[in-house]
């Protein structure tokens, strides 16, 4: 896995300002106020500090931004980054200011001089968060390089306030490097075997294989699968750190290594994005390492259905009917909607095991929702008001765009089969919320649940805030935080 940018916490020590080799960073408040770092770099450098501070492009900074002075006279350093940080900022300006800290850092050790600012482990989340790069398949990598060393007034105090986001960070690695990886590496054996590793973490992982599957009746997520070579898998991750008789939350996602589209077959153009496709699964990953890596006090399950959507004389068929692990027909007009076949037998089988509190799932499901949201938000659906306004509270705190979209009977009737209980897609019209509706008939009505459809938001073709172009990691830190806000209460 991708390895973090190594981060260290110290007390703020001026003395050894001028040595440093590498990059200098000072925040600066709006009205310039120097600190005692600030201070003495603008010592070093005869005045140069003060005068960037008074000049027009100070003022012209947004929260966040930075301006940097190249090899300053008086010190060892190859620059300095001022960087522009109200002394109450949001969190999100701060990670903001450690995100554009990591693309100015390239491979230098960089030295924070933080000690009258606050959110500081915000800073290092922002700088752990974008110092990434995937570089597993290339002949000569170059991986990033260098340290980070934050002074600041309150070491012990800031390193663990950091510990939790760098856990976050840790787990949204391990998405990013998932949904990064090309099929032929990730095939879903290798996935089953990564997710395997993570017991080392004191998580419980079951790897049901397709005569299991069989044997429980998820009939659906195998026809997806059958036409490839790979077989198909379910990995359970279990996590229990709450009370013994807590109902776990569920989380299931949508693990589609490469989706062809099947017999309905996609256009060539484009179709190597599909790599992408288990982008659901990715998320699950990413939550269950972090939960696990911060010792959280709650108890979470996280299911994956890990399948290859291939076309071969064995493959699933238009116009097949397919029985479902709950009982229903499905009649399958469209090997390309195969995702939701994946994710109805999966979540059948999470309540029916686990009888959870509620259940999330997340899946790369349709292009309508980026006809609909572009890449700025994923879809979100949901049967509890409650559970949805906490999880849209909880995405907006930590940055991750999400826009819920309504759930109702006229969408559901587009689902009508003539010759089974359902179609597997409802046309063209509303084709984000038609797969909404097929995977609410098989939610139970005991369960809370939410539905995220994340295909514009999991990997983008343009750098973010907070992850250069690629895979995103988006939903782990969300997630992550309605796990603390809900579950972990008392």
């Amino acid at each position: 896995m991708t390895d973090l940018t190594p981060i260290t916490f110290a007390e703020t020590d001026i003395d050894r300002i001028a040595g440093h080799s590498g990059r200098v960073a000072v925040f600066l408040e709006p009205e310039g106020r120097l600190d005692a770092g600030a201070r003495r770099v603008n010592r070093l450098t005869k005045g140069a500090l003060q005068r960037l501070v008074e000049s027009e492009r100070f003022a012209a900074l947004k929260p966040g931004d930075m301006l940097s002075m190249g090899y300053p006279a008086g010190m060892a350093a190859e620059a300095v980054d001022v960087v522009h940080m109200p002394r109450r900022a949001e969190v999100m300006t701060a990670r903001k200011a450690g995100a554009a800290l990591a693309k100015r850092r390239g491979d230098s050790d960089l030295l924070l001089l933080t000690a009258a600012t606050r959110r500081v482990a915000d800073v290092a989340f922002g700088l752990a968060m974008r110092d990434y790069g995937f570089e597993d398949h290339k002949s000569a990598p170059k991986p990033r390089k260098g340290s980070v060393e934050v002074m600041c007034s309150k070491p012990e105090e800031t390193r663990e306030a950091a510990a939790p986001l760098m856990a976050v960070a840790e787990g949204a690695f391990m998405t990013r490097d998932l949904t990064n990886a090309p099929a032929n590496i990730l095939t879903t054996t290798n996935f089953a075997e990564r997710l395997a590793e993570m017991e080392s973490l004191g998580l419980k992982i079951e790897v049901l294989d397709e005569e299991e599957l069989a044997n429980l009746g998820m009939r659906t997520l195998l026809s997806v699968g059958q036409g490839s070579d790979s077989p198909s898998k379910v990995v359970v991750m279990r996590w229990e750190g709450g009370a013994d008789d807590a109902a776990p939350l569920a989380l299931v996602g949508k693990g589609v290594v490469f989706d062809t589209g099947g017999i309905s077959l996609k256009p060539g153009a484009g179709m190597e994005d599909m790599t992408m496709d288990m982008g659901g699964a990715g998320v699950v990953s990413g939550v269950m390492r972090t939960l696990a890596l911060r010792k959280a006090k709650a108890n979470v399950v996280g299911l994956v259905g890990i399948v290859e959507n291939m076309p071969s004389g064995n493959a699933t068929r238009p116009g097949d009917v397919i029985t479902t692990m709950k009982g229903d027909t499905v009649e399958v007009i469209n090997t390309d909607a195969e995702g939701r076949l994946v994710l109805c037998d999966v979540m059948w089988y999470a309540q029916d095991r686990f009888k959870p509190a509620a259940m999330i799932d997340l899946a790369t499901l349709t292009g309508a929702v980026i006809i609909g949201l572009g890449h700025e938000n994923a879809g979100v659906f949901s049967n509890d008001d409650g559970l949805c306004n906490d999880f849209l509270k909880a995405a907006e705190s930590e940055g991750e765009g999400a826009w819920r979209l309504p759930l109702g009977q006229g969408y559901d009737d587009q689902l009508k089969s003539r010759i089974a209980d359902m179609k597997n897609i409802g046309g063209r019209p509303a084709g984000s919320i038609t797969a909404a509706q097929f995977l609410k008939r098989f939610v139970k009505d005991e369960t809370p649940w939410i539905h995220l459809d994340i295909a514009g938001v999991a990997s983008l073709k343009s750098e973010s805030t907070l992850a250069p172009v690629g895979a995103t990691g988006w939903g782990v830190a969300a997630l992550n935080r309605l796990v603390a806000d809900r579950f972990e209460k008392g």
